[in-house]
């Protein structure tokens, strides 16, 4: 199974987490639930363990399973779907029962990333509609056995091609979008805490993701740290 995923061992903290107010409150709802969760179950209540985050890509997606994770210390394991997905018939059901098992293991947060990928099994082929309801329902009952000591995220960019059934299994539901001007102020700011300033970019991206941000930053800082070199 390991070549299905990967642990990430990021410490990202809920202090340093770039994000719109929304995002933020919808999250930090998410964790008080788990951090009561004891009182809830006392009572009978259902405590809500499986969230859907969709949006823009490199819009903090991946980064809010990392702050769940380091937030309830515990381990993250990232999955791209796409790996998951063989088009040998009955091997896809096949390795998500297998890959969910490791959540039966051990306390975890579960990132599907590129859930979408389930959407576009369906669609690629239309000639074996068995096989789509395998796949659907074997994720559908895996979702609903999900153990409570671990966390299901589910990341996707295209929402629109995810099965109803799926997403009604998403006590949580996130969208991400681009962030404003002052997120990406915010997120200058502190990529620029440890460089000196003489190296800093002379023009900053918006209307970008904070992926594409920060990348282009990087690239500018080290252009800059280059021509001083060569000079």
């Amino acid at each position: 199974m390991s070549t299905f995923y990967y642990i990430d061992r990021s410490k990202i903290s809920f202090e340093d987490f770039i994000a719109s107010p929304q995002i933020k409150s919808h999250l930090m709802a998410f964790l008080h639930e788990q951090q009561f969760k004891h009182l809830f179950e006392s009572y009978q209540i259902p405590v809500a363990n499986k969230l859907l985050l969709y949006g823009d890509s490199g819009c903090g997606k991946t980064m809010t399973a990392k702050v769940i994770a380091n937030h309830l210390n515990k381990k993250l394991m990232i999955v791209n779907l796409a790996t998951i997905i063989s088009s040998k018939l009955g091997e896809t059901a096949k390795n998500l029962d297998a890959l969910f098992k490791e959540s039966q293991y051990e306390s975890m947060v579960l990132l599907l990333d590129e859930f979408d990928s389930l959407g576009q099994i369906r669609d690629y082929d239309n000639k074996d509609n068995s096989e789509m309801k395998r796949v659907v329902n074997a994720i559908i009952q895996l979702m609903d056995y999900f153990p409570q000591k671990s966390i299901l995220v589910a990341a996707t960019n295209q929402i629109h091609m995810i099965d109803s059934a799926l997403k009604r299994r998403f006590e949580w539901q996130i969208g991400y979008e681009k962030p404003t001007p002052d997120l990406l102020d915010n997120l200058y700011h502190t990529l620029k805490g440890s460089i000196p300033e003489k190296y800093h970019p002379k023009k900053y991206l918006y209307n970008v993701s904070y992926a594409q941000a920060k990348d282009d930053f990087y690239k500018q800082v080290k252009q800059n740290i280059i021509n001083e070199q060569l000079s």
